[in-house]
């Protein structure tokens, strides 16, 4: 996972910086992680995935695969930037650029998507005290998606992007339990 996470890295950073580039500012940087969520969807299809290692697929026809199927949502520019992933044989790993597309989005809007796993729901007090609490940790804005696993038993477990704070019961009998064997 992490070798994929270092070849998209670069291709991330141009997307986002192409993005950047562009007069329309948040806008861009929106429509670019529109047209870089739909290119992935196109390349996780079993089907499309498949033609992608085809050597008897040129490189113009995954283009135009990919540019016929998103049809008008994609712009000429982002067009270019399929062509190239095209050509370095990177197009699986659009999920990949993806995901740090939208971190690196999400740290220049010092917005952070933050996924709590509870085994029951939050009220809206503790959301609001969590949401406070982690603002003032990564000193940016928290967007806070819940999740529900009754196998939690208690607390919660935090995910922000590749950090996991582990606050549950399940992991601190784990953690005793580790600790214990050694």
């Amino acid at each position: 996972m992490s070798s994929l996470t270092t070849l998209a890295r670069p291709y991330a950073k141009a997307a986002f910086g192409l993005a950047s580039e562009s007069a329309d500012g948040s806008s861009a940087l929106h429509q670019w992680q529109h047209m870089l969520r739909l290119a992935s969807q196109i390349a996780a299809n079993p089907d499309v995935h498949a033609l992608l290692d085809n050597p008897l697929i040129s490189t113009a026809q995954v283009v135009e695969l990919f540019t016929s199927t998103a049809g008008e949502q994609f712009n000429d520019r982002f067009n270019r930037f399929v062509g190239v992933l095209a050509d370095n044989n990177r197009l699986s790993l659009l999920p990949e650029i993806t995901a740090l597309f939208e971190h690196l989005k999400q740290e220049a809007e010092q917005k952070l998507e933050v996924r709590v796993v509870s085994a029951v729901a939050l009220s809206d007090e503790q959301a609001s005290r969590m949401s406070a609490a982690l603002a003032r940790r990564f000193e940016c804005e928290i967007e806070l998606q819940q999740e529900i696993d009754e196998s939690v038993l208690g607390g919660a477990v935090i995910y922000t992007g590749d950090q996991v704070i582990d606050g549950s019961l399940r992991g601190r009998v784990e953690k005793l339990a580790s600790t214990l064997s050694r």
